[in-house]
């Protein structure tokens, strides 16, 4: 039975992929989830900001009392530290090095400057590939949705220019035409699409009159939006996909299979359940294909996907969305 795929030019030997989370921040996680069975890992996203605090909080205590009496200059050792960014830098090559499968290094920058400066000391350090962790939201009201866009393309553009490794770009899902961005995006040099981001907002504590900030794991329901779209834009470009937000179980791999997906991307399901879950979907993938006399998970692959035309295809949409509704009505309340 052969579960093999390809992702970013990476041959995988099944499609479930250890997305961004802290079980990939440090060697010994990565290493926990490879032995899991991961095909490959997603290391936890590098946060430019918080890079640049925790250097600036280190450059304060260097600089604490330097000028408080003579002696003072030559109190620290003349080495050279590292940096934060060294630190997760270090793991990456680490995990390069010891894992077995691809390490994929996410970065979510805040400047064009750090987006490009991450990117190329990643690919220095042995990752595979580079996702794109594209998380923001435009406070500005003055700034248009195309403005957001064109961020989004220059980004991708510097970063395709600094390094030769794939760039993967991980998309939100609030765009007002996912499709065209999917496809200038893929004009660009987008080596792979993952629908979509899981964007985590704060909430609101009526009793303390506080932001409340929590954390709540994904269902298999949320997969229904990356779902549609990988749909949607698999069978009308040569760019990968990859599927995340709502993969938890081995039925979920079989839809994003179907839908034209190279590979589906796991977080919530392992926080949950604890890595070695990647089996226990693995199995029931297994027995899935077994069950229908399909000896490889390739030839799965967007047998689902849209066909016809776009206004065919709209209509179709159009058409599922009211039925979805009729069906909701005629349940007994």
């Amino acid at each position: 039975m052969d579960l093999t795929t390809r992702y970013l030019g990476l041959d995988l030997k099944h499609p479930i992929v250890a997305s961004a989370s802290p079980l990939t921040k440090d060697l010994d996680g990565i290493l926990r989830v490879v032995d899991a069975g991961a095909a490959a890992i997603v290391m936890a996203s590098v946060y430019e900001e918080d890079i640049a605090r925790e250097e600036m909080a280190e450059a304060a205590l260097f600089e604490m009392g330097e000028e408080c009496q003579p002696e003072a200059s030559g109190y620290f050792p003349s080495l050279s530290y590292g940096t934060p960014l060294d630190a997760r830098l270090t793991v990456l090559q680490r995990a390069a090095e010891r894992a077995g499968v691809p390490i994929i290094a996410s970065l979510n920058g805040c400047t064009l400057a750090g987006w490009v400066d991450f990117a190329s000391k990643m690919e220095q350090a042995g990752a595979a590939a580079i996702e794109l962790n594209f998380w923001r939201v435009p406070t500005d009201f003055n700034e248009s949705g195309q403005e957001v866009e064109a961020l989004y393309l220059t980004i991708l553009r510097a970063v395709k220019a600094r390094v030769t490794i794939p760039v993967s770009v991980k998309l939100s899902p609030f765009l007002s035409a996912p499709g065209n961005m999917a496809k200038r995006l893929a004009e660009a040099g987008a080596d792979g699409l993952v629908l979509f981001n899981r964007f985590y907002e704060p909430g609101f504590n009526p009793d303390s009159m506080s932001i409340e900030e929590d954390f709540r794991f994904s269902s298999s329901y949320d997969l229904r939006l990356p779902l549609m779209w990988t749909g949607l834009l698999s069978g009308h470009f040569s760019t990968d996909f990859a599927v995340s937000t709502g993969v938890n179980s081995g039925a979920d791999v079989i839809r994003c299979m179907l839908a034209g997906a190279n590979v589906t991307m796991v977080t919530s399901a392992l926080l949950q359940y604890g890595p070695w879950h990647i089996q226990t979907m693995l199995e029931e993938v297994r027995c899935w294909m077994e069950q229908k006399g399909i000896e490889s998970i390739a030839s799965v692959r967007g047998r689902l996907a849209a066909r016809g035309t776009p206004a065919h295809q709209a209509q179709f949409l159009r058409e599922e969305y009211r039925s979805i509704l009729m069906t909701a009505s005629s349940q007994k309340i």
